[in-house]
């Protein structure tokens, strides 16, 4: 299981570069004032959490189930609060509380991890 979340921290470093390129070369003219400010910040978010997944894939694959949680956690919150912030960006219709709950179990992962250090 911990080889899931190398594979997902991985393939959402992939995601975030390639993002980041199509953010700063082929993005619609209309991202250059606010939008492009909460895109940046979704790809600073996704780019972090892709090193947290891997992370938590290391210390999972040394038998720390807390970390299992912690790899959870990152991947639900990650397309949680990005893919809310790419929808908005996007044109959709607001997607209310999702990017707050997405930041939040970011978080919460954190605090998986954290433990998941702390544990034997």
């Amino acid at each position: 299981m911990h080889r899931l979340w190398l594979f997902l921290g991985a393939l959402t470093g992939l995601a975030a570069v390639a993002l980041s390129a199509w953010a700063a070369h082929g993005a619609p003219a209309a991202f250059a004032t606010a939008p492009r400010r909460a895109v940046d910040n979704a790809l600073m978010i996704q780019g972090w959490h892709a090193f947290a997944l891997i992370a938590a894939g290391l210390m999972a694959e040394h038998g720390r189930r807390l970390a299992h949680l912690a790899g959870a956690a990152f991947a639900i919150g990650t397309i949680l609060f990005c893919g809310a912030v790419w929808w908005g960006v996007l044109g959709r219709p607001s997607l209310g509380p999702v990017a707050p709950a997405g930041g939040m179990t970011l978080m919460a992962g954190w605090a998986l991890l954290a433990l998941a250090a702390l544990k034997r």
